[in-house]
């Protein structure tokens, strides 16, 4: 399994590198990919070195995509025609979709979420068809969550996604959760 993590300037510094983290100690690839550039500065001033531009990428040797949300990294992912469309091609095919904050937004303009439950930062509702108040969602191939206070979760679906019940199970003893 093969991930991408999508990064634009103002991602939420949790929501991304919780992920990443948590799905690496799972022994999930995860390539960090920089919508513009090689280095993108989170919402905190925290810079990151990408380990590829969206540029340099075949969105076909993917799995799946993860996008962390945090005010205006969300937006600026949501303005990137190519994620939209590499939304839109991955979800065709049953791929792995996941969103967290805002993000679960672009998913929504994507149409990914036409016929799926999801949940997104709270006040963000109407931006979705079908919004939940749960925490984490997962219906079928999409995971979605709603801010950085639920990225351990977020993660940890992912991984019981990806890789099983007793990896999470594994992990949570190993991290003391």
């Amino acid at each position: 399994m093969k991930l991408m993590i999508t990064l634009a300037d103002g991602f939420e510094d949790i929501e991304a590198m919780v992920p990443i983290d948590i799905l690496r100690r799972a022994g999930v690839v995860v390539d960090t990919v920089g919508v513009v550039g090689s280095v993108i500065t989170s919402k905190n001033g925290i810079r990151v070195m990408v380990d590829k531009r969206l540029s340099e990428i075949n969105p076909d040797n993917y799995d799946g995509i993860i996008l962390p949300g945090g005010n205006p990294g969300y937006i600026n992912l949501g303005r990137t025609a190519k994620i939209i469309d590499i939304l839109k091609k991955m979800n065709s095919q049953g791929k792995l979709i996941a969103a967290i904050c805002g993000a679960p937004s672009i998913l929504a303009k994507a149409g990914v979420l036409d016929n799926k439950k999801a949940t997104v930062h709270p006040g963000m509702e109407k931006e979705l068809p079908y919004p939940r108040a749960e925490r984490v969602v997962v219906d079928g191939n999409v995971i979605t969550s709603q801010a950085p206070g639920t990225a351990m979760e977020f993660a940890l679906a992912l991984v019981e996604k990806i890789v099983g019940r007793g990896k999470v199970l594994e992990l949570r003893k190993d991290l003391v959760i």
